[in-house]
């Protein structure tokens, strides 16, 4: 057995080490202890005459085990109990009361407290032993429990935050951050279904680059990319609610869903970001349109039904940005399911372009 005394350089233990430490006002009864344990290789022993400061002590040399003296001079051992039980760091420590009376009043007192056993000192030494390796394995045994269910829960948190993170990754198109088709596939099929449960209007914008081909062939391709990320973050800004939603179509098509935005509210949203697109003056010197980077645009709003497709959302807008294209690029075209007349019904129409000046 390892005997110290009380030091400043005193060092945490192993876990699977027994740690005693005796609260005692009488030197006497801490030597009788240390003599019990001196050949136990497996149990540090540790005494504290001052129980005033047996706190602090206990905060430092971490016990798996208390033996607390009932009468001392200072304070009352039943009210060192109820510090040690207090106190974070040994609130769950076995303590076992040390008394020279058997007072089945003053147990019931004790036990009331939280304390774990008491002893009528000095107990003999292999009962003695025999106690301090049953309580101090009990507690090791509990806290080797608790710290595994931290650390599984901890391991849980990273796993859930690792996935989170993963998701998130394969959910962003690489280049320009926003969102990417397949995110865009996941998110119209939501929110078309959300809009045929609630009887709601969904648009979409379908943008692509004026003459992209060009931009590459005339500045490379890594101004090309630089130019995607531009027009991304330009439809990103103008993401005006949490469900709105801009996304990487294909190459360089892109795509804004708006849920809940009528025909007016997203023909507006195109229009600026036209306008933000035009506004960059991206140089564009081989484009028959601007001598800076331009967008087609198409708009497209509908209150989808029962055993309707957002497909049929996606070839509104296509047919819109076609249109767009057509009629020289630089534009917002908007298209609109007509419900005038049954004859209509099944029927796109467009309306009229909605162009700004450059």
């Amino acid at each position: 057995m390892q005997a110290t005394l009380f030091s400043d350089d005193i060092t945490s233990i192993n876990n699977f080490h027994i740690t005693v430490l005796l609260v005692d006002d009488q030197p006497m009864i801490a030597e009788a202890v240390r003599r019990a344990l001196e050949e136990e290789k497996d149990i540090e022993f540790h005494y504290c005459s001052d129980p005033t400061k047996a706190i602090k002590i206990a905060n430092k040399i971490k016990p798996t085990i208390i033996l607390q003296d009932l009468i001392m001079p200072e304070v009352n051992g039943l009210m060192m109990v109820k510090f040690f039980r207090v106190n974070k760091e040994t609130s769950q420590v076995p303590i076992i009361v040390l008394s020279t009376k058997e007072d089945p009043k003053i147990k019931s007192d004790a036990f009331s407290l939280g304390v774990n056993d008491y002893l009528i000192k000095l107990p003999d030494k292999i009962e003695l032993i025999a106690r301090l390796r049953y309580h101090s394995t009990a507690y090791i045994h509990h806290r080797q429990r608790d710290e595994a269910f931290a650390a599984l829960q901890e391991s849980k948190r990273q796993l859930h935050e690792a996935n989170l993170a993963l998701e998130k990754l394969s959910s962003l198109d690489g280049l320009t951050g926003i969102a990417n088709r397949r995110q865009f596939d996941a998110v119209l099929s939501k929110e078309w279904n959300r809009a045929i449960r609630n009887r709601i209007p969904i648009s979409l914008v379908m943008l692509d680059i004026d003459y992209f081909k060009r931009y590459n062939d005339t500045y490379g391709h890594q101004k090309g990319d630089s130019c995607l990320k531009r027009v991304a973050k330009i439809l990103h800004d103008n993401e005006k609610r949490p469900a709105d939603l801009a996304a990487r179509y294909g190459g360089e098509e892109f795509a804004v869903i708006l849920p809940e935005t009528d025909l007016s509210g997203a023909t507006e949203i195109a229009t600026t970001i036209l306008q933000g697109i035009r506004n960059a003056t991206i140089p564009h010197k081989t484009s028959t349109v601007s001598k800076c980077l331009t967008a087609s645009l198409g708009v497209t709003s509908m209150t989808a039904e029962r055993g309707m497709l957002p497909d049929i959302l996606i070839s509104q807008a296509d047919q819109a940005l076609y249109q767009a294209k057509e009629e020289g690029r630089n534009r917002v075209v908007v298209t609109y399911r007509s419900e005038e007349s049954p004859a209509e019904k099944q029927n796109d129409c467009i309306a009229q372009p909605q162009d700004i000046e450059p």
